[in-house]
């Protein structure tokens, strides 16, 4: 139904944690599975793990050059680039007042630049086969705003528009490129917040898992008429705040 059986997907950040998530769920579409990580240990064991339809490929998404090589490698290895999941991210926090440059530039060229960068690699092998589905990782932040998270709720909003112009730009090219927006999801990063303080109508936090059905649906053809969309997926947080 996906149709993902034989295609190919990089998926950035997928060496641990939520992108570990996205790549198994593809792979187990059927889809062959690039891990672009700067976690060499991790992402070499996780496509060893998975076996021949899986290969680790190390990845600063920061890194205009290393985007090329990691393009190249896939395309030389698998012969296409079908998908491309841009998970990879980061988030740093401080009052306006002490929000560093160096704060902000460190969180804007992982989660938006390497995101643009990733996109744009990827377009000429999309262009040459007439297809191809990108799927951008933004967040609930890139709905609404978040004291502290300045930077982090900058980037997502600018991967929220990125997508928009995009789709509008490579729909003609059988391109389709759409995002999805996480809220509270349970994982390492996160293990200093207490969810019950957040409110989530649905009652509990989110697990990497129930991401991976967007994700799914977003890079297979059950979608194939879907594109400059973002599909949320918090558990209604962004939909209102329930009685207590």
């Amino acid at each position: 139904m996906n149709g993902l059986e034989g295609r190919v997907a990089i998926v950035t950040g997928g060496a641990r944690g939520i992108g570990e998530t996205y790549v198994r769920a593809l792979h187990a579409e059927g889809a062959r599975v690039v891990i672009a990580d700067i976690l060499a240990e991790q992402g070499n064991a996780l496509a060893e793990a998975l076996g021949g339809r899986a290969t680790f490929c190390r990845l600063d998404v920061a890194d205009e050059a290393a985007w090329d090589r990691v393009v190249a490698e896939t395309l030389e290895r698998f012969g296409a680039v079908d998908v491309l999941v841009n998970n990879a991210g980061m988030a740093n926090a401080a009052p306006i007042e002490h929000f560093t440059l160096a704060k902000w530039n460190a969180v804007l060229a992982v989660n938006l630049t390497g995101t643009f960068l990733g996109c744009r690699a990827v377009v000429p092998a999309m262009k040459a086969a007439g297809r191809g589905s990108i799927v951008n990782v933004s967040s609930v932040e890139g709905l609404r705003g978040s004291e502290r998270l300045h930077g982090y709720t900058a980037s997502k909003f600018g991967v929220r528009g990125l997508t928009k112009s995009l789709a509008v730009e490579l729909g003609r090219d059988g391109i389709r490129v759409n995002s999805i927006h996480p809220g509270f999801i349970e994982t390492d990063m996160t293990t200093r917040i207490d969810p019950s303080r957040l409110l989530i109508p649905l009652g509990r936090p989110g697990a990497p898992g129930d991401l991976a059905g967007a994700v799914v649906f977003l890079a297979g053809d059950a979608s194939a008429y879907v594109t400059g969309t973002e599909i949320v997926v918090d558990g209604g947080m962004t939909a209102g705040i329930p009685h207590t």
